[in-house]
Order: C-alpha cells, then structure tokens, then sequence
C-alpha cells in the first residue's frame, strides 16, 4: 500500500473512531433529553392545573368544574401547528385530578372516573409530600407505548387534598427524537466527509510535494535535471536542500571523472598520430616526408585544441545555473549565422533559404548563435554539393520553434539514440572527424532556456533539427 493511502487511511480511522464515540454520546443522549425537557414541561403544567383545580375539589362536583369545562372547549378545538417540520393536530395531554384518598373526580379521558389511583405511584408520592411521577403503558397489552405522567399536589391552607396528574404519550415524542438523531447522524456524515476530502488534500499535497523530490532526484542523472522545487514545509525544505547539496557533491565528483575518461579517450588518437610522426622525423626522411608529419602533428595539434577549448566552453555551460534573456528576431539570428558561413555555403555551391519573419525571440544571444551554428554546420557538413538547406522560425503551442533542415542522407537509425552523448560523431562527406560536443552543447543550450532540441529524420530526405524555446 502506497504511503499517502496509508496517512489518508490512519487519519481517517482516527477521525471516524472519535466520530463514533462523539455521535454515540449525542445519540444515546437525545432520547434521555428530550423526555428530562418534556418532564419538565409537565411539572410546570401540572402545578398551574392544580391551583385551578382546588376550587373544582372544594366544590364536591369536580366532573363538572371549570377544569372540566375548559378540556371539553379545548377537544373541540383544532390545533394547527408546525413545530420545525413536525405538524401538531390535537392535544396529547391527559389530565385527571384525585381525591385525598386517591379516587379519580376528573379524567380528560374520561376512562378512570372513580377508580382507584392511589397506588399509582405519581399519586402515592404526592400525597406523601413527595414528588410523585411515572411511565406506564396506556394498554396493558402494548408495553411499548408508554405515557409519561407528572403529578402535583392540590393544596388548600397548606393542606393536600388531592392530586392533579399530568400525563403526555411517550410516542408523542418520537419524531422529535428521530429527527434530532437524523440530523445528528447526517451531520456526523458531513463531518466524515469534509475529514476525508481534508485528509485527501492533505495526502495530496504530501504525495505532490515527495512526487517533485522523486522527478527531482531521477532528472539529476537524465539529459534535462529539473530545478530545485519550491516546498510549502520547512522540514521538505531542509530535505530539498539536503538532496541538492548530495547531488552536488556527486555531480562534482561524476563530472570530473566523466570528463577526465572522455578527455583520455579522445585524446588517444592524436596523441598516437604524433608519436608516429615524431618517431619518422627522428630517422630523417626526405624534406617532402618531413613536411608532410610536420603537417600531421600539426593538424594533430590543432584538433587537441579545438578539442580542448569546446570540452572547456562545454564544462562552463553545464556549470550555468541561468542566462539574462535579451530580445531578439529570428530574422536577425539567422542572417548573423549566414553572414559568418557564407564561404563554406559558396564552396559546396548550397543553396540556403531563411524564413524568419517577425518571430520574436527571447534568450542568450551568444549562447543561442552558438547552438544554431552547431545545427547548420552539422547541415553543411552532410548536405552534398548543390544541395538545400532551410532556415525557418515559427510559433507553435507556447513555443518558438527554429528549424535547420537539409537535404543530406540523413542520420542512420543507430545513431538516433546516441546523437547527444559527447564525443559521438557521424563520418562526414570531407573525412574529418569532429569533437562529438556540438551537439551536446546544443542540448545544454536547450536546458538553460528551458526549452528541448529534436534530431529527427525527414520524410522527403534529409534531416531536420528542431529546437523549442519558451515563446
């Protein structure tokens, strides 16, 4: 299992378990509360009825007292309430009112005149001088349907004389519980919802911020190193920097040893070239043979150099970390080349034509004159006498292209994966070997504008180089 599935997982059980424990709480409450509320309601209820009931118990003819009256016009009238969505018809409350011996003189009901309700235990406890109060169900044969009754004492001088008991059914209570629960419980699911969508982000950004570590740490050894990433955490910012500074010192160490094979190889071949020279003028040949290994360790000579400064112009580009882009057109890049090669295009009779237009270019003037003049003396190199070769810009997608396509044979199928490794070279049409950099300095052109360079084959023959700068 990945990590951010293992944080966003952890994160999420330990949100979820502390839910549950909270939502259980509120849960298993709201029942208990709302019938503690309710009691409450009936006590006060039950206390106001109770004055109004004495003077129906002091009258003897409490059937038919003002308490009496005011249950039947209340039965006949209708009630028409929406209590937050719970829709109130009728009266839910029962009230009957005892005697001092506990004998029912009123029932709302109507069900228990002149019963005896003095072990009940509302009726028992007042008349005790306690606070008498119980839940009993209304049908003997229906246990689950239970009535709350809350009763209170009827006194006259200080005296009980009765009992007046409020009852209200329990179910009564059920769609404010269930309502409470519901939202209750949809608001525990928001919460889970909004902690899962909080975790995501928040396991999307750590995966974001390893993934750029990641893409940092595999581009160091590829042909494009990707900057240094930006971190939102202090601690992802010393991990950043600890990463840069080891592949600094391996970089350090890779570049000089990679340099220094490179170097040796490449300077075998002169170096033999003139050991052999030197060692047929020691046995003094002819003047002509003289002067022709004079020439040799000459051209030698100057191939190690040549050598030597682009290795040296190569190593100082790797080491750029930026370039101050300056404004430029296309037009003008590619006149400037042109301008400073017209002898080689006149000597190989080529046929030149550039297209630069109005195409804006931003970059290292040098740096980009350079890596373009690399492109057209590779295309002057491969393109026969009385060939073409075509110098182009245009905007595509964000980008400036610049293109150098020829008409020479192309580049051989083995050599594609292999055109921007240093030192690796093609033969060409004049039998010189070159330094094999000029190509890795164009990629390296490329990197610092943050841009690519493509070598690719042309259908109608030929090859064309394509190199991508940030519009």
């Amino acid at each position: 299992m990945r990590l951010g599935m293992r944080l966003l997982l952890g994160y999420f059980l330990i949100v979820a378990v502390a839910a549950w424990f909270v939502l259980s709480i509120f849960v298993k409450e709201i029942k208990p509360g709302v019938r503690r509320a309710t009691e409450g309601t009936l006590i006060d209820t039950a206390m106001l009825l109770a004055e109004l009931a004495r003077e129906d118990l002091l009258s003897g003819n409490a059937r038919h007292g003002q308490l009496a009256d005011a249950f039947s016009r209340l039965h006949l009238r209708q009630i028409n309430a929406d209590i937050g969505g719970i829709n109130k018809v009728r009266n839910e409350y029962r009230v009957y009112l005892t005697d001092a011996a506990g004998m029912v003189v009123f029932d709302s009901a109507g069900r228990a005149l002149g019963l005896d309700y003095s072990r009940w235990n509302d009726v028992w406890l007042t008349l005790r001088g306690q606070y008498g109060a119980r839940s009993s169900p209304e049908d003997p044969r229906d246990p689950e349907n239970t009535v709350m009754y809350v009763a209170a004492p009827v006194l006259n001088d200080g005296r009980i004389i009765g009992v007046l008991s409020v009852g209200k059914p329990n179910n009564t209570m059920t769609p404010v519980i269930r309502r409470s629960e519901r939202r209750i419980l949809l608001a525990g699911a928001a919460l889970l919802g909004i902690a899962l969508l909080i975790g995501g982000l928040v396991v999307w950004w750590i995966n974001r911020s390893i993934r750029k570590l990641v893409d940092y740490a595999d581009a160091v050894t590829s042909d494009y190193p990707l900057p240094l990433p930006e971190m939102g955490s202090s601690e992802l910012r010393k991990l950043t920097q600890a990463l840069e500074s080891m592949r600094i010192k391996l970089e350090g160490k890779n570049y000089i040893e990679q340099y220094v094979l490179a170097l040796t190889h490449e300077l075998k071949s002169p170096l033999a070239a003139i050991r052999g020279a030197a060692e047929i003028l020691r046995e003094n040949p002819p003047p002509a043979v003289v002067a022709r290994f004079t020439g040799n360790i000459l051209q030698q000579n100057n191939r190690m150099q040549t050598l030597i400064e682009k290795l040296l112009a190569h190593a100082r580009l790797e080491n750029r970390a930026e370039i101050v882009p300056t404004a430029m057109t296309a037009e003008l890049l590619f006149s400037t080349l042109l301008d400073s090669r017209q002898a080689l295009i006149a000597e190989k009779s080529l046929h030149v034509a550039a297209d630069g237009g109005d195409v804006p270019v931003t970059g290292d003037a040098a740096l980009l004159e350079q890596a373009l003049g690399n492109l057209l003396d590779n295309a002057i190199d491969f393109t026969p006498p009385g060939g073409e070769i075509a110098l182009s810009a245009a905007l595509e997608q964000g980008y400036v292209a610049l293109r150098v396509c020829d008409t020479g044979s192309g580049i051989p199928d083995y050599a594609l994966p292999h055109l921007f490794e240093r030192f690796y070279s093609l033969p060409r049409s004049s039998g010189h070997k070159s330094s094999g950099l000029g190509l890795a300095f164009v990629r390296e052109v490329a990197r610092l504008h943050h841009g690519d360079i493509v070598l690719q084959n042309r259908a109608c023959g030929g090859a064309e180089a394509i190199l991508r700068l940030p519009a």
